[in-house]
Formats: structure tokens, C-alpha cells, sequence
């Protein structure tokens, strides 16, 4: 049996390496053309094998409008992502970090993403911070990495480490990656 494999708001650039396109335009990359912020989406629970999302969380609005859930809309979308997602399945979400200038330049974007914005998703986090009053549904393994384009790609993991905390673009983008516990 294939793997249902999905590229979240793939736009014409979708991942190559099986997925399939998901986008609310038509385009030579999208296999499936809906709207990403109505939900629930066209998939049955714990039916899709792995997610890729580049480049798309940092546009999704607070409100949403979803007359049922009141909750703020990446809430929402990650959730839902949660909810197709087989258990253990994977998902990666690639957005500008948010001490690159690329976060603020874009006037699309209507947030920054940071190395805790995920962990929000995890459950034992959220209990331990005493956040279950967010509504959060999900409960993912997270895993964070940087890409790097500047001089710091030579430098020891220490010394990106620390740069990436405290100087502004020194990592061009975040990429997560959650596995669905």
C-alpha cells in the first residue's frame, strides 16, 4: 500500500520525494485543492503517513473565523495536523526563524516562530507550564534544527548555538520536526 504522504500549502514548489500537493489554488504541483484554515480537512483521522509544511505557518492568521473553536488559528492548524497524522508518523514545518530579517520583511506574515513555539504541542510540556487551558489537542515529539547560510556553517555547535540566541540573523529559517505521540 502507498503512503499518503502530504506537502502542505506546496504552492508550485512541492516536495518531491512522494508527497502529495496541498494547496488552496490550483496549481502543476497541488494533487488536492482546499482551503488549509477550514477544517476539518478532507482526511480521516490517523490516516497520513508523514507531513512537509514550508514556509506557511507564519502566515496563519489568530482568527480564523471556525465558528466551532475559538482557538487561535495555528492552534487550530496544528491540531489538525495532529488529527490526520498516524501515530508516530512524522511531520516537518520549516517557517524564517524569528531573528532573521526574513520574518519581518514578508508583510504577509503575521507571526514569528521561535525554538519553543512547538513545544507548546507536546503535553508533558504544557502540563508541567500548566498551559491545558490553551485547548491544545496535539501531543508531538519535537525536534528543532536551523539552516544556516553565513559563515556560522563552519563554526562548532557551541558557537552556533550561542549565536543563534543572541544575534540577529545568524540562522535563516527553523525547521521542526514533531513525531505524533
Amino acid at each position: 500500500m502507498e503512503k499518503l504522504k502530504l506537502d502542505l500549502a506546496c504552492g508550485n514548489n512541492k516536495n518531491t520525494d512522494g508527497f502529495k500537493g496541498v494547496d488552496i489554488v490550483e496549481t502543476a504541483s497541488t494533487d488536492y485543492v482546499f482551503d488549509l484554515l477550514k477544517f476539518p480537512w478532507p482526511f480521516e483521522d490517523n490516516s497520513v503517513d508523514e507531513v512537509h509544511c514550508s514556509h506557511f505557518i507564519e502566515h496563519i492568521p489568530h482568527d480564523i473565523h471556525n465558528p466551532n473553536d475559538t482557538r487561535d488559528g495555528f492552534i487550530q492548524f496544528i491540531d489538525e495536523v495532529y488529527r490526520i497524522l498516524k501515530p508516530g508518523a512524522k511531520a516537518t514545518m520549516l517557517a524564517p526563524y524569528y531573528t532573521s530579517i526574513r520574518a519581518y520583511g514578508d508583510p504577509t506574515h503575521v507571526r514569528a516562530i521561535c525554538d519553543w513555539t512547538f513545544y507548546y504541542f507536546n503535553r508533558s510540556w504544557i502540563e508541567a507550564n500548566k498551559l491545558e487551558h490553551y485547548g491544545i489537542k496535539s501531543n508531538f515529539e519535537v525536534r528543532h534544527s536551523y539552516f544556516v547560510t553565513n559563515d556560522l556553517t563552519l563554526k562548532s555547535d557551541e558557537v552556533r548555538d550561542n549565536a543563534f540566541i543572541h544575534y540577529w540573523n545568524t540562522a535563516d529559517d527553523i525547521i521542526f520536526e514533531l513525531k505524533k505521540i
